[in-house]
């Protein structure tokens, strides 16, 4: 009975965060606070300790180093460069568009903060080009999505950190995140070409793109920035990699197992702001707290969740009623249906993640092959306009008659189109491993 009420908590938190447009995480406190203390009679200092601090202090210090590649302009200057490096090849503006929100992304904007100032300049480009809308829109929200899981990226890092917690070791985790960044780096890029094939076929031509002006170049500080971004991911990056390669020596055991990201971004932060490359209250200003509290509510109520059982009977269903080789289909479309409306990092990845263990140890399932397909078939649908990335590109709009006349095109049309390409690469994704 008290799973029941959990679970609608969890449904109630998200109806209520999309009919108020108040943060989902609020809610999920309260629901957590009632429940776990009226419910399933828990002190309120328990219920306080189940606030997700691992995860609230990593997402805090790496945004807040990337943060100021934001507020010096690096990320959209980066961005601009590489729109005009493909300016006489406009059929390729799709690609040109996906890349450079991926490395963008990669390079530590996240998904939000991409989409916020590229989707503008997306819209505007399709309006100049003749590039299909529906095509841009994609583009640059699979961009963003891609790049943001990389694994020293916002979301490759909340998925590392969602896995460890749910018994996954580092090294296992580190791998299972590369795989989540390369899916979702590949089934972009076949989907783009498919379309960009169709509309060559259609006869539906780009117009000249040469009138794009050249972008300024970089200035010092934006160099600066530039410069310490790439130190700081090589740093995390290497030592992980030497121990997967080198497994047994001693050394490189002993400095990867001090790597910590969010310890890294600490201390580049501190560097970033004795080079005076930002202004440290612009800095804190541009962090998402509005992410940091849904993600953390969520994992409250994800614990209450936890505590009441509600988790173990979903995975022992899931295990009984569904045969082993669908499961990572099932997981798949139950991540893009909740995606229609949730956060892939705030709902559908907390809610989900801590299922995958048990039940791939009980079906004998690669633990990996689940979390990419829920990846994958969350960030699918992640462009309808009732989810997070479809309202910000509807948001980009430049009036009302164009965002009605987008908002039946990304629901309709991209939103199916990318369920559909999701559950083709789950289903070869289950049969093939």
């Amino acid at each position: 009975m008290m799973s029941l009420v959990v679970i609608g908590a969890i449904v109630v938190s998200i109806v209520l965060g999309y009919r108020t447009r108040i943060n989902i995480g609020l809610f999920a406190i309260a629901f957590a606070y009632l429940i776990g203390c009226f419910g399933l009679d828990l002190g309120p200092s328990e219920v306080i300790a189940m606030w997700p601090l691992k995860i609230f202090f990593i997402i805090f210090s790496v945004c807040l180093f990337y943060s100021f590649a934001i507020v010096n302009g690096t990320l959209e200057k980066l961005a601009e460069h590489l729109m005009y490096r493909c300016r006489r090849v406009p059929s390729l503006m799709p690609f040109a568009i996906f890349l450079a929100a991926t490395v963008i992304s990669a390079l530590g904007a996240g998904y939000y903060t991409v989409l916020a100032f590229m989707a503008p300049i997306t819209l505007l480009l399709c309006n100049r080009s003749g590039l299909n809308l529906i095509v841009g829109a994609m583009a640059v929200n699979y961009g963003a999505l891609a790049g943001a899981n990389f694994v020293s990226s916002q979301s490759g890092i909340i998925f590392r950190t969602l896995m460890t917690s749910s018994g996954i070791p580092e090294d296992t985790a580190f791998i299972n995140s590369f795989g989540i960044f390369a899916s979702t780096l590949i089934v972009p890029i076949i989907v783009l070409a498919g379309l960009v094939l169709v509309n060559r076929r259609r006869g539906t031509a780009m117009a000249s793109l040469d009138h794009i002006e050249r972008p300024s170049p970089l200035d010092p500080n934006q160099k600066k920035t530039l410069t310490l971004t790439l130190i700081m991911m090589a740093m995390v990056l290497l030592p992980p990699i030497a121990s997967l390669l080198l497994p047994d020596n001693a050394a490189v055991g002993f400095i990867n197992s001090k790597v910590n990201i969010a310890l890294i971004a600490s201390v580049f932060s501190v560097i970033a702001l004795l080079m005076k490359l930002g202004d440290e209250r612009k800095a804190i200003a541009s962090l998402p707290w509005g992410t940091i509290i849904m993600i953390c509510g969520v994992g409250m109520l994800i614990s209450v969740a936890i505590a009441a059982g509600t988790l173990d009977l979903l995975g022992a269903w899931i295990g009984t009623n569904i045969p082993p080789v669908l499961v990572p289909v099932a997981f798949g479309v139950a991540a893009a249906l909740m995606s229609l409306f949730a956060s892939t990092l705030g709902v559908v990845t907390p809610a989900l993640f801590p299922l995958v263990p048990p039940m791939a140890a009980t079906l004998g399932i690669d633990p990996m092959i689940v979390f990419i397909a829920i990846v994958v078939g969350a960030q699918a649908t992640s462009i309808s306009p009732f989810s997070s990335g479809g309202s910000l590109i509807l948001g980009s709009c430049p009036d009302d008659q164009a965002r009605a006349g987008l908002l039946p095109k990304l629901l309709f049309r991209a939103a199916p189109l990318g369920f559909v390409a999701a559950m083709i690469f789950n289903l070869l994704l289950a049969f093939v491993f």
